[in-house]
């Protein structure tokens, strides 16, 4: 497979960016593929500290290896918004793990893709190039092979693919802004990301689409995709969402939620095959749904 590298990441170092262009690999697997010979950059073969400029061709060309303990396919349901041969977009429930990990071996939507896709098995990561937190509803893409899973990474590098969050907040929050502070692994519990100065930009657009005095609904467009990056940035405005069980600290008049009030309510990007701008919407779930109107009741 091959790709342009964006020039957003021009200056970067070639391993630098091509953990931005394929977030499916590790680092290690990249620096070991580019001293191979297994990725090439304008047909020729480099070191991984050569800096970009933007606009080189990467081709990648993965040594085929066999491979031990892959997640099983395990029939499970799954909302499926739209499918062709290049990309599957889910709207995921609340509840539901993406992929296996720590305490989750298995019932994850990545088991469940195998079981709908077996094609998927052959695909890094089942062609899951970006996430949504267990408790966090809404759209997610999925890659079908491994050209397309390049180009929407690729996209995702460039920050071009467009996400829009619904999530209801506590308190009564300004009507609009940009929240702009780097997020990172917070120093007093390696599970946290916090609000930090070693932390990775991070950009998050809100405007308040409704109030309720004790609360607000919010429109959410992340500039950046960190790890929490939205349910951090609300606790660092001191606005943390409804339900958020971890990023909430002195939350008074606490509105009762058992999950992280949080849906990927839109998503748009450029199809990986026709280069055309597609776009998928997901009205809100069941949940969230009610406990928009018992707010709006005062209840």
């Amino acid at each position: 497979m091959s790709a342009k590298v964006p020039l957003a990441l021009g200056g970067l170092r070639l391993d630098h960016a091509l953990v931005r262009m394929f977030p499916q690999y590790s680092r290690n697997r990249l620096q070991e593929w580019v001293r191979s010979g297994h990725i090439r950059i304008n047909g020729a073969r480099c070191e991984p500290r050569l800096p970009v400029t933007g606009g080189e061709t990467i081709e990648i060309a993965p040594p085929r290896a066999p491979r031990s303990g892959a997640p099983a396919a395990q029939r499970m349901p799954l909302e499926i918004v739209f499918e062709d041969r290049d990309v599957i977009v889910i709207d995921k429930p609340p509840g539901l793990v993406v992929h296996p990990g720590a305490g989750v071996p298995d019932r994850t939507m990545m088991n469940a893709l195998l079981a709908h896709a077996p094609e998927l098995a052959s695909v890094p990561r089942a062609g899951i190039v970006h996430r949504l937190d267990k408790d966090t509803s809404g759209l997610l893409v999925v890659a079908k092979n491994v050209v397309a899973q390049a180009k929407l990474a690729e996209q995702l590098a460039s920050r071009t693919v467009r996400r829009v969050y619904l999530a209801l907040v506590h308190g009564d929050p300004p009507s609009s802004g940009m929240i702009d502070a780097p997020v990172g692994r917070d120093a007093r519990a390696r599970t946290r990301m916090a609000v930090t100065r070693r932390g990775k930009d991070a950009r998050t657009r809100y405007r308040v689409l409704e109030r309720y005095g004790r609360a607000a609904l919010v429109e959410c467009r992340l500039e950046t995709g960190r790890t929490h990056q939205i349910r951090v940035h609300f606790q660092h405005i001191r606005h943390p969402l409804i339900g958020e069980p971890v990023y909430r600290r002195g939350t008074r008049h606490a509105v009762a939620f058992p999950r992280q009030a949080l849906h990927a309510a839109e998503l748009e990007l450029v199809h990986p095959r026709t280069g055309k701008p597609v776009q998928w919407r997901s009205p809100l779930p069941a949940d969230m749904a009610a406990l928009l109107e018992r707010l709006r009741r005062g209840a």
